[in-house]
């Protein structure tokens, strides 16, 4: 029996009838592979131009024909007369699992999901890129009902979403699984169905301070009257997790800024219904900057004076 050895390290486990396999294996995969990428790229080249789905159609005969040369032509290296079939039958599962190991991922995620209480039908989470409700929980793949993003996340959507706030746009999205292993889990109602929102408001420094800031703790305080304030949830949520106490009541914060004061307001809303609230928010608040005289700030320019204007070769005065 003769050892292979690679730069004096002699390779424990594999002899010379092994290696020469292993090598056999390799340029099978390598030959396979390329000629795969081949015949895809004449079928992109021959059916570019057409609408019909024979395009797809030939790509997923030449994936399964590719699949099935490797299989077979991996076992004829390695199973011969003189091997042992369990071994065989063990490379054979090695090869079926390293080709299925994505469909694996996300069999193996679902029961993560189901026992992580990561979340489950009906609640409204981000995965990866995906935002929206669940509305179908399978063994590899999610269903989410897609919602739209708020204005300030809009530019970093991928794919771009047409509606601005966070409601349905209609389309059906299907993610795999195994993302809860790669990417983070946003869950908006699983256990505080509440979030925090903020609305921002510029006014100029003459303006009266105090009045804007009573503008806008009415209204957060009236959407809260409508809304149950999550006293109960926050108390539940306690109990699962390590929470500190949280502030639930509105705030205001004043920024100075070169051009304007800015006020933010900070409040609690339900997840679900925060575009409407903010809506109603929005039209209270500026009722009540109607009512009080009170305009808001915005990008413009003051002029405070003229330099004086002196007319030369002529015995006009100066225009100040």
């Amino acid at each position: 029996m003769l050892a292979v050895k690679i730069f004096d390290i002699t390779l424990i486990g594999v002899n010379a009838r092994t290696g020469t396999k292993l090598l056999f294996t390799l340029v099978l995969v390598a030959v396979v592979l390329s000629l795969r990428e081949i015949a895809l790229a004449i079928v992109r080249a021959v059916v570019a131009r057409r609408a019909d789905p024979t395009g797809f159609w030939s790509r997923q005969g030449i994936q399964l024909v590719a699949a099935v040369a490797l299989v077979l032509g991996i076992a004829s290296i390695w199973i011969d007369a003189g091997t042992n079939l369990t071994t065989g039958l063990g490379l054979l599962s090695a090869g079926v699992a390293f080709a299925l190991q994505q469909p694996l991922t996300a069999i193996a995620a679902y029961f993560v999901i189901l026992r992580g209480d990561m979340f489950n039908v009906g609640d409204r989470i981000v995965l990866g890129e995906v935002r929206g409700d669940v509305i179908r929980l399978g063994f590899m793949k999610t269903t989410v009902m897609e919602m739209g993003q708020p204005p300030s996340v809009e530019g970093n959507a991928n794919p771009a979403v047409w509606v601005h706030g966070r409601q349905y746009t209609g389309r059906l999205v299907t993610v795999s699984n195994g993302m809860i292993f790669s990417d983070p889990v946003f869950n908006y109602t699983r256990d505080f169905p509440y979030v925090w929102d903020e609305i921002v408001l510029p006014i100029t420094y003459d303006s009266d301070r105090a009045a804007v800031e009573r503008i806008l703790l009415d209204a957060a305080h009236l959407a809260s009257s409508e809304n149950d304030i999550p006293h109960e949830a926050l108390t539940a949520m306690k109990r699962h997790y390590a929470v500190t106490d949280v502030d639930l009541e509105p705030h205001v914060y004043m920024r100075i800024t070169d051009n304007w004061l800015e006020l933010s307001l900070r409040f609690l809303l339900p997840a679900r219904t925060a575009r409407t609230v903010k809506d109603a928010m929005s039209r209270d608040i500026l009722q009540g900057l109607e009512r009080s005289g009170i305009g808001i700030a915005s990008a413009t320019y003051d002029i405070v004076g003229f330099p004086p204007v002196r007319i030369e070769g002529s015995d006009a005065p100066s225009v100040p």
